[in-house]
C-alpha cells in the first residue's frame, strides 16, 4: 500500500496560500494577491477555494480559506486533494499546523474505486520541511486500510477474505498468524464465536497475529469481525441491513492500528485477535432463548440474536486477557445506542482508569481524532441478569444500551492491567473534507499516539 498524493520535495510546485480572516484584515503583503482578493471577493471562510491567475493568464497558485485561524480546523485541507488541478503544490503559511494540514490532505486523497472506473487524485503535495513523511504515510496508510476493508462488500469480504487481508498484513511485517476455524472452535473452547457464525456458508474463525519481541510490553488488540449481520433469527428490517457490511469495522480499524504500530516499529509485543463471522440465518442458527457456554465460564442467555457482536468479543477478550497484557483494547461497531448518544463523529470509549482516559483524550486532540469517555456505570450491571443463566446478552428496557454492552464485555476482562473498549461507528454518513462518505478509520490515530507515548 502506498500514498501517492505526496510529491518529491525537489519537484517544481505551485503555492497554495493558506489565509485566515485575520490575515485579510491585516492585509496581504503581495500586491498582486491582495488585488485579486479584492476583485474576486475571497473572504477566507473555512474551506473557501480560489485559483490564482498569473498576469500572463497562466495558473499562478491557489488561495484557501482557513476561517478564524489556520490552527482551528486544519484537517479541512483535505478539500485541496479534490479541488486543486493536476500538478504539484506546496503550502504557504502552514506554520505550527503543518503536520495536521498535511495529514488532512493525505486523508482527503482517499478513493474507493475498486468497482468502478478509477478516479485518481490528480494533485500532489510537497510536504512542509518540518513534516516527517514516513510518520505521516503510516498514519494515512493505516486509515486507508481500515476504510478499504469496511467499504468492501461482504461478497468480497466475508470471514475467509478477512483472513486473507489479515494474513497479508502479517506477512508484510513478518508477524506470525494462527487460525482456529469451524468446529475446531468448539474443540478449543470458543463456543460463542462458533454459535454466532455457524449458520454461514463461510465458517467462523478466530484470527490470531503476534508480532514483536517476546519480552516487550504486551499490547493486545481485539476487533469485532462480523462481516455481515442479518440480525440472525431476530432479523433486521431491510433498511437496517444496508450498512451491515460495516459490522466488521472494529476488525478493520484494529488492522489499521496494527499496521501503524508495526510500521513504526513500536517496541511492544503486539497481539491481534479477530473473531471473524457472518451472522446468518439457517436451520442451525443460534436462537433467542438459547443458553450458550463461554470461554471464560459464565453462561449467556440469548435475549436477542442481533446482539451478537458482544458474544464473539467476549470469547476473544477472555482469550486475550489470559496472557495478562499491559494494555487490552477492543474496537467494535457494537450499539446503535452509542450513535444516539454521540452521533457518528465522536468515538465513545470506556475504561476503568482516569489516567488512561485522560491520556487517550489528549492523544485524540493531538491527532485531531475526537473521542469521548462514557461512564462504565456499575449501577446498570444488574440489568444483565438472567433467571436461567449467569448473564443475558440483551437486557430489556432499551436504556443505556452502549453502557450495558460495555458492562457485558467487562465481565470477561479480569487480568489485563488496562482495558479500553471503543464502541465505534466506522462510517461517514456524509463526506467531510478529509474523508468521503463510506467506511472510516475512527479513533486509531489517537490510539496509535497513546501506544507510541506509553511504549
Amino acid at each position: 500500500m502506498t500514498v501517492s498524493c505526496f510529491a518529491d520535495p525537489t519537484d517544481p510546485s505551485r503555492p497554495v496560500y493558506l489565509l485566515s480572516k485575520p490575515d485579510l484584515e491585516q492585509g496581504v503583503a503581495d500586491p498582486a494577491i491582495r488585488k485579486w482578493i479584492e476583485q474576486s471577493g475571497f473572504a477566507a471562510s473555512a474551506g473557501e477555494f480560489q485559483l490564482l491567475p498569473a498576469p500572463d493568464g497562466t495558473l499562478a497558485g491557489a488561495l484557501f480559506g482557513m476561517g478564524p485561524s489556520v490552527d482551528e480546523a486544519p484537517l479541512i485541507s483535505g478539500t485541496l486533494a479534490t479541488r486543486l488541478p493536476k500538478g504539484v503544490w506546496h503550502l504557504v503559511n502552514a506554520g505550527g499546523s503543518a503536520n495536521a494540514l498535511a495529514l488532512g490532505f493525505g486523508l482527503g486523497s482517499y478513493r474507493f474505486d475498486h468497482y468502478k472506473k478509477p478516479n485518481p487524485v490528480k494533485a500532489q503535495l510537497v510536504l512542509p520541511q518540518n513534516v516527517d513523511r514516513a510518520s505521516l504515510e503510516r498514519l494515512v496508510e493505516g486509515c486507508f486500510l481500515a476504510r478499504d476493508l469496511v467499504n468492501t462488500p461482504v461478497n468480497d469480504m466475508g470471514p475467509a477474505e478477512l483472513e486473507v487481508a489479515f494474513r497479508t498484513l502479517a506477512e508484510r511485517h513478518d508477524a506470525s498468524v494462527s487460525t482456529i476455524e469451524g468446529d475446531a472452535l468448539l474443540d478449543q473452547n470458543f463456543p460463542m464465536i462458533h454459535a454466532v457464525g455457524r449458520a454461514s456458508a463461510s465458517a467462523p474463525r478466530l484470527l490470531d497475529m503476534r508480532w514483536g519481541a517476546a519480552d516487550a510490553p504486551k499490547v493486545t488488540l481485539v476487533g469485532k469481525g462480523v462481516c455481515f449481520d442479518t440480525g440472525g433469527l431476530d432479523i433486521k428490517p431491510p433498511a437496517g441491513m444496508l450498512l451491515m457490511k460495516k459490522d466488521m469495522g472494529g476488525a478493520a480499524n484494529v488492522l489499521g492500528l496494527a499496521s501503524m504500530i508495526m510500521e513504526a516499529a513500536v517496541p511492544v509485543r503486539l497481539r491481534v485477535l479477530i473473531p471473524a463471522v457472518e451472522n446468518s440465518i439457517a436451520g442451525n442458527a443460534f436462537r433467542p432463548g438459547d443458553i450458550l457456554a463461554s470461554r471464560k465460564g459464565p453462561t449467556v442467555e440469548i435475549g436477542n440474536t442481533d446482539a451478537e457482536g458482544r458474544l464473539i468479543l467476549a470469547d476473544a477478550l477472555a482469550y486475550g486477557d489470559e496472557e495478562e497484557p499491559n494494555l487490552l483494547i477492543d474496537m467494535a461497531t457494537l450499539t446503535g445506542a452509542a450513535r444516539v448518544a454521540l452521533g457518528p463523529d465522536l468515538a465513545p470509549f470506556y475504561c476503568h482508569g482516569d489516567t488512561l482516559a485522560e491520556e487517550l483524550m489528549a492523544a485524540g486532540r493531538i491527532m485531531h481524532d475526537p473521542l469521548w469517555r462514557m461512564p462504565l456505570h456499575m449501577g446498570y450491571d444488574p440489568s444483565l441478569s438472567s433467571p436461567l443463566a449467569d448473564i443475558n446478552n440483551a437486557p430489556s428496557g432499551g436504556m443505556a444500551g452502549s453502557i450495558t454492552a460495555a458492562l457485558f464485555l467487562n465481565r470477561f476482562v479480569e487480568k489485563a492491567d488496562n482495558w479500553l473498549h471503543l464502541d465505534i461507528y466506522a462510517w461517514n454518513p456524509k463526506t467531510k473534507p478529509w474523508s468521503p462518505q463510506g467506511g472510516e478509520a475512527q479513533a486509531i490515530r489517537a490510539l496509535f499516539q497513546l501506544v507510541s507515548e506509553r511504549y
